[in-house]
């Protein structure tokens, strides 16, 4: 047999091995505990999403799921930690629009390409966000805040979860439409900035239904507008933005699981169909439910459909927060 002819079968051969190896792995995998960044701090919405979901996953994959809450730079901190990790499927982040959406254009220097440093496993919760405000102060409803905030813009203060993230993103899109420039205050998670606005330190936060219920049920803050297209089956009394005259405002929130980018294939599929069996478990879908969030349908689970929601997810943030001017370096 020609040399030439040797060396393609050889190389052949070798593919056929290295997909066999791969095909093995992915039957057994896992098998050791596995790790699930949340990069932002423990007790905000995305931690007791993350807690919810591991609980079960480590059911269903047979091995302890550990989580670390990572965060910084608006969950770029953390996020990047998986980014960098090896792709064996063994270390992924519960990402959201703030991590793999919006601090693409927020921030001047990104510390990765959401949308080619990970793997895509598939979506997880769609995420509706309030505008809440300390309970003292003088608005009750979104045009009389708009009015409030124009007259009173040099002394008052908004706080979020981190620069970037989601929480301060939904709030700078909305300062933008109603004209108003406030000085934005970051914190680390969205349990201390909420404190702070109880306390009176802050004056508002567009935050997350998650987080926020229990304190809105309790009296201790007040929502005044969801910023969302539809009104939340946890708060239907809640009216919305484009209701309450900003037509067509969308400052939804979402999650979902991301591997590092070179995740071999059958592992990633493996991920996503146990992350899929998860939300069709009664409970946590009740559990994440009650919490204000959207469980998606099968369809919308998918890694493909994440690839497709991220060139989108980028497009649709790109342009207000351009146009807002705001900006981290």
């Amino acid at each position: 047999m020609p040399t030439r002819d040797l060396r393609v079968l050889a190389a052949v051969a070798t593919s056929f091995g290295a997909l066999a190896a791969t095909t093995a792995s992915a039957q057994t995998f896992p098998t050791r505990p596995m790790t699930m960044i949340i990069p932002f701090a423990a007790g905000g919405p995305q931690d007791q999403i993350g807690r919810v979901m591991g609980q079960r996953m480590g059911e269903i994959l047979g091995q302890q799921i550990v989580i670390e809450n990572v965060g910084g730079a608006g969950g770029m901190t953390g996020s990047k930690r998986v980014a960098d990790a090896q792709p064996d499927g063994y270390t992924y982040v519960l990402a959201s629009v703030g991590t793999h959406a919006q601090s693409q254009t927020m921030y001047k220097r990104p510390l990765y390409n959401s949308a080619t440093s990970f793997t895509p496993v598939g979506l997880i919760a769609e995420t509706p966000i309030a505008l809440i405000t300390r309970k003292d102060l003088p608005p009750n409803n979104l045009k009389d805040f708009a009015t409030y905030a124009k007259a009173n813009q040099a002394k008052m203060q908004y706080g979020s979860a981190g620069a970037g993230s989601a929480t301060h993103l939904g709030c700078v899109v909305l300062n933008y439409v109603i004209g108003v420039d406030i000085t934005h205050i970051p914190y680390r998670g969205t349990a201390a900035a909420m404190q702070d606005m109880m306390g009176g330190r802050i004056d508002y936060i567009c935050d997350v239904i998650s987080t926020a219920l229990p304190l809105i049920r309790s009296n201790s803050i007040k929502p005044l507008a969801l910023l969302s297209p539809q009104r939340s089956k946890v708060l239907p009394e809640l009216a919305t933005a484009d209701a309450q005259g900003l037509t067509g405002f969308d400052a939804d929130a979402w999650n979902a699981f991301f591997l590092p980018r070179g995740t071999p294939e059958p592992i990633v599929r493996r991920l996503a169909k146990a992350t899929s069996d998860v939300l069709d478990i009664a409970w946590v879908r009740e559990r994440l439910e009650g919490l204000g969030l959207n469980v998606p349908p099968p369809a919308r689970r998918t890694p493909d459909y994440l690839a497709k929601l991220i060139p989108s997810e980028l497009a649709k943030w790109a342009a207000p927060v351009k146009a807002s001017g705001a900006a981290v370096d």
